[in-house]
């Protein structure tokens, strides 16, 4: 069960550095700790006037294989990863200074930023982080693909996606659902790395693009599998789609609760989620706040989320029976 809490920022500036997938540039993102209700912005520290962009849907664009924001001359590529990593440790606000225009592809998964964001430890500050409730179904689609947002069983929030790409291809079919929690993220979603076919690969060389990645660099997937690679895991390639819903879902810019299930689906269909989710913010009446619930008078438990009085406990680990506080930040209190 997700209980009401308060917005977070990081405790203390972090960067991770490395070459865009695309550019082949090399490219620092420098982390820093926001004050309340900021959101998540982003900063080109390269430009002159440190022009920014918001991270929400308004402004973002689902292109193949990568999401982009822009707004004027603050243009950023691939920051779905990044979004992921934010989203699933619950910092709400932090200013991503970048001295490039596309993110680095790193090891192609959101592992890196996680680690870099749960060293920098969490802060938590005055302002309640305000949730957006579904209570009916909201479907977008586009051909055989699709994405369902519904009500989730106990205040929870939830993402699932199904795996198809059709007999031909050497990608496996399969189906991932993961609660969420910061814990289950860093430990079942945050290193499942980007991947294409071996074919994709080919033409995305011979476009004249990501010259420098070799097949190590990421998921390159042939009839017999990874090739000069391993998974991390059988199932790689359906979590690292979940990884990618988190991400571009992010971009509502609210802590969402209801139940999130993706078949096909990919970055500009995750985008036209995020706008009718963000409609759906612009709807909901503002004596809710902080909770915005959409599509009746109840949340999904049929009452009335009451106010977080604590910090919530963190659950054991099933498997060593410690507090698992490596898995998310550290959390500091605001002075």
């Amino acid at each position: 069960m997700i209980e009401q809490r308060n917005e977070h920022t990081i405790a203390a500036a972090c960067s991770v550095s490395g070459r865009g997938y695309w550019s082949g540039r090399e490219v620092t993102v420098a982390l820093q700790p926001a004050p309340a209700m900021t959101g998540i912005r982003f900063i080109r520290s390269d430009l002159r006037g440190r022009p920014s962009c918001p991270a929400h849907a308004g402004a973002a664009s689902g292109v193949a294989m990568r999401t982009n924001l822009a707004r004027g001359p603050a243009k950023f590529q691939m920051v779905e990863h990044l979004m992921a990593a934010l989203s699933a440790l619950e910092i709400d606000n932090c200013l991503v200074c970048v001295d490039g225009e596309e993110l680095p592809g790193l090891d192609g998964s959101a592992l890196p930023y996680v680690e870099a964001l749960q060293q920098a430890g969490l802060v938590i500050q005055a302002s309640p982080r305000a949730c957006l409730v579904i209570q009916d179904t909201i479907t977008v689609q586009d051909g055989a693909a699709s994405i369902v947002a519904s009500p989730s069983e106990g205040f929870t929030c939830t993402y699932e996606y199904h795996l198809d790409y059709g007999s031909e291809s050497p990608i496996r079919n399969g189906a991932f659902r993961i609660g969420m929690t910061p814990h289950a993220f860093s430990r079942q979603v945050a290193s499942a790395r980007t991947f294409v076919t071996e074919e994709q690969a080919r033409q995305i060389r011979q476009a004249g693009h990501a010259s420098h990645v070799t097949n190590r660099d990421l998921l390159v997937i042939g009839t017999e599998g990874p090739i000069e690679n391993r998974y991390r895991y059988r199932d790689e390639c359906v979590r690292h789609k979940v990884l990618d819903l988190i991400g571009d879902l992010g971009m509502v810019g609210t802590q969402l609760i209801g139940r999130f299930v993706s078949h096909r689906g990919g970055h500009r269909l995750n985008h036209r989620m995020s706008l009718e989710l963000m409609e759906r913010i612009a709807a909901a009446p503002a004596t809710s706040y902080p909770f915005r619930i959409f599509g009746g008078e109840d949340n999904a438990t049929g009452a009335t989320p009451k106010p977080m009085t604590r910090e919530p406990r963190v659950p054991q680990d099933p498997i060593s029976k410690r507090r698992p506080n490596a898995l998310r930040p550290r959390r500091r209190r605001a002075a």
